[in-house]
């Protein structure tokens, strides 16, 4: 069963972590939606204190996971809104189980496979970690999430995610970067969701390049698109008023 914290009353709203992050990197964040919304943050298998499947795993399985967990609860018309790996996990969730959720949105992520140039750093992430381990890993991955310009000002909350980052065991995170590496094309889902969508990206995010998430908001039917300015891959804390703005329009669309 996956660990969550609910906060508030109303229609379901869940928020989903990404690579290396547990559910506690919404807490500050959620704040403001609580009043209209029952609020889930989800620890991922695997992360914060869900435990890993015991062996190598699909996103699409982990989806599998995130539905029948929703459907334990018989929450069937929820808004569910992912950080990159948790934008991953959505969007198999959107393809496979679309009666479930009410409009999904995609934080720094994207329905695109991965490039082979991206493939391969992904391998290159697995030997590093297996190498030096998940805390040296953790230490150069996570500042790099951040616009170079922004670092200073987010010492605080950088020296906390790099924290987290630094707790997930090593099975964890291989398991992932291979399930990420290995994962499908999921443009279909935003060509054909006919629910609205979110789409946020970060003008400086090296994870999602910039190009990558333009060329996708033409693909998406209805919803509400924003790009951040001067912001990387981390916009809940980079630009966090403007994200929470971005997420008031889209939960006003329903």
């Amino acid at each position: 069963m996956l660990n969550t914290k609910k906060y508030g009353s109303g229609r379901p709203l869940i928020f989903v972590h990404g690579f290396c992050e547990d559910s506690s990197m919404w807490e500050g964040f959620c704040e403001p939606f609580i009043d209209q919304h029952e609020v889930f943050l989800v620890d991922l298998p695997g992360f914060g204190k869900s435990s890993l499947p015991s062996k190598d795993f699909t996103l699409e399985e982990i989806a599998d996971q995130l539905a029948q967990w929703m459907k334990s609860l018989k929450i069937n018309n929820a808004i569910v809104i992912g950080h990159s790996l948790g934008g991953y996990v959505i969007l198999e969730l959107a393809k496979n189980y679309p009666e479930l959720i009410e409009g999904f949105g995609l934080f720094h992520s994207t329905a695109f496979v991965d490039t082979e140039e991206k493939r391969d750093t992904r391998n290159k992430v697995i030997e590093f970690v297996e190498e030096n381990g998940v805390e040296v890993f953790a230490d150069s991955f996570v500042p790099q999430l951040f616009y170079t310009k922004n670092r200073k000002r987010l010492a605080t909350e950088i020296e906390q995610a790099v924290n987290t980052a630094r707790q997930p065991p090593l099975e964890t995170l291989v398991g992932y970067t291979k399930a990420m590496r290995d994962r499908n094309d999921r443009t279909d889902v935003l060509k054909t969701f006919d629910s609205p969508v979110l789409f946020i990206a970060g003008d400086q995010d090296t994870s999602v390049p910039l190009d990558k998430s333009e060329k996708q908001i033409p693909m998406i039917q209805k919803g509400v698109t924003g790009i951040l300015q001067n912001t990387g891959h981390m916009g809940m804390f980079e630009a966090k008023g403007v994200s929470q703005q971005l997420i008031h329009e889209f939960l006003s669309l329903r």
